[in-house]
């Protein structure tokens, strides 16, 4: 009986034994977890970025680690949709996805693009290779920029003068009867050894909330790392003598160089320097408080200039919005910041040289990157640069 009962318990045992599986042991050495940069452009409504969580190599046991999402220039839950919690990788699997909730804007606001990160921990069966990621929100796109009304500002009407042109930027475009695009890179680097590529693309030039806006960007197109945009008013809108005022904020740092300028209209026929060239604003932008008046002459084996500066005591012309003027009469040239005399030009100023003042002139407006006077952008160059020109006005006697 006792040897029966014995055998019995023996086969329930060994049957019982042979029914539990054992778990796979953990590997021998944990695979690598790892997490990749995402970025997702804003839209008018939410969208979700993709994070891929992967490993080294896979693994016959489940790999999970927890996530956190923490604020820097993006904050919850004004851009993003804050969460944590635990992602898991199945068995021989390499790779999963976490999504992150990103709010829209149906305003479509431009803006420098925000960031947060997603920081994993606690890893179970794999070791952490790349712990945190940067969540990039693209808000550069967008068309509707805000800025501060801040500076100096000049009057719509000056007693002897009538307002002959103007453009204040209060449409939703730039306005093709008065602006060409001039596109590319020039010869030799628009002659300067220039690094951007002019666009004539949105990114790069837009009007919004009564200003126009060019934005230098740092992206790649063709063999340029920049681009921006370069505006003119040739054969469209060119003048001889009057006063000019151009309210504007302008970009700064190193390898930045906007500029508000004329060429003569007879350039097609007579070769810089000899059509002549005003500059009533450049700026070079590691020096973000000092802007540069220049006027070119002479030919291209005698070429003659003259120019002065002007610099802000305790501020930048990327802080607020200054007017940069010009009064130009026959054989003479003035030029004022914010009303303040910069430069004065005479007849009697060119010597030998040929005096080419007296004859139409058009408008440039650009930023150029890099380039034989600024010298190129480093690394703290901050992209994306902006100038921003309120209005262009021209009164004539």
């Amino acid at each position: 009986m006792r040897i029966a009962l014995y055998f019995f318990m023996v086969v329930v045992c060994c049957t019982a034994c042979s029914k539990k599986k054992a778990s796979p042991p953990p590997p021998a050495v944990k695979p690598a977890i790892k997490i990749e940069n995402s970025s997702q452009e804003r839209l008018t409504a939410a969208a979700q970025m993709h994070f891929t969580i992967s490993l080294d190599k896979t693994t016959n046991v489940p790999v999970s680690v927890n996530y956190t999402l923490q604020n820097g220039t993006a904050t919850a839950p004004k851009d993003y949709t804050s969460a944590s919690g635990t992602i898991t990788i199945p068995p021989n699997q390499a790779r999963a996805d976490l999504s992150v909730r990103i709010s829209g804007d149906p305003t479509n606001t431009r803006e420098d693009n925000l960031e947060f990160s997603v920081v994993l921990s606690n890893p179970q069966n794999g070791s952490l290779a790349t712990a945190t990621a940067k969540g990039i929100i693209i808000t550069e796109n967008g068309t509707n920029f805000v800025t501060a009304d801040e500076g100096y500002t000049t009057p719509t009407t000056y007693p002897g003068y009538t307002l002959a042109w103007s453009d204040e930027f209060s449409g939703n475009s730039l306005n093709d009867g008065f602006w060409n695009y001039e596109t590319g890179n020039g010869s030799g680097g628009w002659g300067n050894n220039e690094l951007e590529y002019y666009t004539n693309s949105t990114k790069n030039v837009f009007v919004s909330n009564g200003n126009l806006i060019i934005e230098a960007r740092k992206e790649a197109t063709g063999n340029f790392s920049y681009t921006s945009a370069r505006l003119t008013t040739q054969n469209k809108k060119n003048f001889q003598y009057g006063r000019v005022d151009i309210r504007a904020k302008l970009p700064k740092g190193k390898g930045i160089w906007p500029a508000l300028w004329m060429l003569g209209s007879n350039i097609n026929t007579t070769p810089w320097p000899g059509c002549g060239e005003i500059d009533i604003m450049e700026l070079l932008g590691h020096e973000p408080s000092k802007t540069y008046s220049t006027l070119h002459y002479g030919t291209t084996a005698n070429h003659g200039s003259n120019g002065n500066s002007y610099t802000l005591s305790g501020s930048t012309f990327y802080d607020k919005f200054h007017v940069f003027s010009m009064i130009w009469i026959k054989d003479s040239i003035k030029v004022y910041v914010d009303d303040n005399p910069e430069l004065e030009f005479k007849k009697s100023d060119v010597g030998s040289s040929t005096y080419p003042f007296n004859t139409p002139f058009f408008f440039i407006f650009n930023v150029a990157v890099g380039g034989n006077w600024p010298g190129n952008p480093d690394a703290t160059t901050q992209f994306p640069q902006r100038m921003i020109v309120d209005y262009i006005r021209v009164f004539q006697q």
